[in-house]
């Protein structure tokens, strides 16, 4: 049984305006210090009758009640006597008894009769506000939404992704460790030439793609896929052979790119629909995608600053030299570069990053895949889903073309993966280089990509 088949996210505050009219309550505990920012959390009270303030009613910050009283006192032209001394304390509890005192009070904080509307103002604005209302809830309407089947999908791909990269790379300290060569001058040129001529090889790309992934839960995986896991026979062969210096990243990025294969495969087990499919279509399907996905999941790691991979300490940053000391050639690296930095530069939300990765896996036209309609059908869900979170959560101008740019990097990544692919059998088929390969590695890459 093969290594690969036995191992897969109007709150409308009210603006008060500061309480300049409301001398005589400033030393009530429920005011903020006048000097000082508004405190939203404190009530506001009203200036009439120290009950709970609403707002600014005519121009004055009131209750409900005093605003209804100052209205209709305004509207009927109602004219109070104070049966008293002219001069009650107007409470909320007493606001009812002097009416005279309580209207005085209100032109005293400010309330202004300029401020209330007629009838015909009240009801025009009335109208203005439904017509506002409908219109809004028509543009809602019409808007594109995320349903909860489609939002629920995106939910257990973050969490697949979530599960299957560690953002820290702690992992990468299990691996070979990664020894960077300095040769001379003349010996770096003479490498290069070779490296253009015979080692136009394979598999550092993937190391740069493998940044870091956690281990994957064994919990969720499936039995066919429970023995997945890194040879043992690759701590057995750390020792480096001299006379292949210029290759000495090789077993380090090796092992990188069989940890982030276990890593793509356990992504791949959460995709919605994926282990609907034959046994034999998820393995075409995950040869066929493994490094194309690598290289997008790379991104997350990859920095625009020095156009290298970052995966934690120095021990663990990658550059093109270093790619180049495991065996490839420029041929692959230089669009290699240019495609993360492009992508990086699409500034993706993650959502979108996971979908492009599950859209990238479930290609029908992949090689030995026999069941393309049902991989068809799945994957056009996936960028239905897509397309939809873009015009519903991606704000413009980023969302401008982006779904098409988008698939415009699955394209590129084919390209990509043919060159790997050339360059990995160039590599593979000298034994002192291929026996510094994983066994799931070799499995996994050890089938030409048409």
């Amino acid at each position: 049984m093969s290594q690969l088949q036995s191992s897969w996210e109007h709150q409308q505050s009210m603006a008060y305006l500061p309480d300049t009219d409301m001398e005589t309550m400033a030393a009530s505990t429920s005011l903020p210090d006048p000097a000082g920012e508004f405190d939203r959390n404190v009530p506001r009270i009203c200036g009439v009758c120290g009950d709970r303030a609403t707002g600014f009613h005519f121009n004055a910050m009131t209750c409900e009640g005093c605003k209804g009283f100052f209205r209709r006192s305004m509207k009927r032209k109602a004219m109070f006597t104070c049966p008293f001394n002219g001069d009650c304390k107007i409470t909320k509890d007493n606001r009812r008894h002097c009416q005279a005192c309580r209207l005085k009070r209100c032109v005293d904080i400010g309330m202004m009769k300029e401020f209330i509307l007629t009838d015909e103002e009240v009801q025009r604005k009335r109208e203005m506000i439904m017509k506002r209302k409908e219109e809004e809830a028509l543009k809602e309407s019409l808007k594109p939404k995320l349903s909860e089947e489609q939002q629920k999908v995106i939910n257990i791909l973050l969490e697949a992704h979530h599960k299957t990269y560690d953002p820290t790379y702690s992992d990468f300290t299990k691996f070979r460790p990664p020894v960077r060569s300095k040769p001379s001058s003349r010996v770096a040129a003479r490498s290069s030439s070779m490296l253009t001529q015979d080692f136009s090889s394979e598999d550092s790309t993937d190391v740069f793609g493998s940044d870091g992934f956690s281990t994957f839960p064994e919990s969720v995986e499936p039995p066919m896929f429970s023995n997945l896991v890194l040879s043992e026979e690759n701590d057995e062969s750390s020792s480096m052979n001299i006379e292949f210096s210029h290759l000495s990243m090789l077993p380090h990025l090796a092992d990188l790119v069989s940890y982030s294969i276990q890593k793509v495969i356990g992504f791949a087990k959460m995709i919605p629909g994926f282990r609907d499919l034959t046994a034999e279509d998820q393995i075409a399907l995950l040869k066929s995608s493994a490094i194309e996905v690598i290289m997008l999941r790379s991104n997350q790691s990859f920095t625009l600053e020095d156009m290298s991979w970052t995966c934690g300490s120095n021990d663990f940053k990658y550059k093109v030299s270093d790619v180049t000391q495991a065996g490839h050639s420029m041929d692959l690296l230089e669009p290699l570069v240019k495609f993360q930095v492009g992508l990086k530069k699409l500034n993706l939300h993650e959502e979108e990053h996971v979908l492009l990765m599950a859209i990238c896996i479930l290609s029908p036209d992949r090689p030995g895949v026999q069941d393309t309609s049902l991989v068809e059908s799945i994957q056009d869900r996936l960028s239905d889903i897509l397309q939809t979170y873009i015009r519903c959560r991606h704000p413009p101008p980023g969302s401008r073309l982006l779904y098409a740019k988008m698939i415009q990097k699955l394209a590129d990544l084919r390209s990509l993966n043919e060159e790997h692919s050339k360059q990995y059998r160039c590599l593979s088929f000298q034994p002192e280089h291929s026996m510094q390969l994983t066994p799931l590695v070799l499995e996994v890459f050890g089938n030409e990509i048409s």
